[in-house]
């Protein structure tokens, strides 16, 4: 990490959801939340508690200093909606074989 940046990861007890349109993408009761110097706390779930099926491999990566290499997923109506770590950095290993979306609902 620099100085000044910081990444914390917890185990959350909330309900995540995750809706586009009428279809339910995601659903967890045990969702991981990272919370990073300048970005808004996220929710990363567990992939068996997402429907993979529903979603398509993008050619999208992006590189992160503090998390590694992100590969993306989309629908057919959003692209790059979703995203994960396969191979995370050390500091973050928890959020591997975890999800993460733009917009979630949380309870």
């Amino acid at each position: 990490m620099t100085a000044g940046h910081r990444i914390t990861i917890e185990r959350s007890s909330r309900h995540v959801r995750v809706v586009r349109g009428e279809q339910v993408l995601a659903e967890s009761d045990r969702p991981l939340v990272l919370r990073e110097t300048g970005c808004p706390p996220r929710y990363y779930i567990p992939a068996e508690d997402v429907r993979l099926d529903l979603l398509t491999p993008s050619a999208t990566h992006t590189y992160c200093p503090f998390k590694g290499t992100a590969s993306y997923w989309s629908l057919p109506d959003a692209a790059d909606l979703v995203w994960a770590y396969p191979d995370t950095k050390p500091d973050v290993a928890e959020i591997k074989d975890h999800l993460c979306f733009y917009e979630v609902d949380v309870t």
